[in-house]
């Protein structure tokens, strides 16, 4: 599906079949892209052990909002590094040092 392999901007609603956890998580990792990933379940340990494992910088569980001012917003991979909006935006302006001391 063309559609899994391009950084899409929607609204779109792709639909795959997979036969178990693992291989939908190998298809939904497979793309180079790593932008916003959605899911929905009803169970509680699968959506733990899901979320974790999507390499997407924004996951959606049981929601079609992920963005908002106090969040962070950004991706990974090919979807680009950093972060803007809430706390996590200032990092990419400042600088972090690290100061040893010994032999006082």
């Amino acid at each position: 599906m063309l559609l899994a392999n391009e950084e899409t901007f929607g609204p779109v609603a792709p639909l795959m079949r997979f036969t178990d956890e693992a291989e939908a998580l190998a298809l939904a990792n497979a793309t180079p892209y790593g932008l916003g990933a959605y899911y929905f379940t009803q169970d509680l340990r699968r959506s733990w052990r899901f979320g974790e494992a999507l390499e997407f910088g924004m996951v959606g569980l049981n929601t079609g909002i992920i963005s908002m001012e106090v969040a962070p917003f950004g991706g990974i991979k090919q979807s680009g590094l950093g972060r803007e909006g809430s706390s996590y935006g200032l990092d990419e302006y400042l600088e972090v040092k690290a100061f040893h001391v010994g032999g006082l």
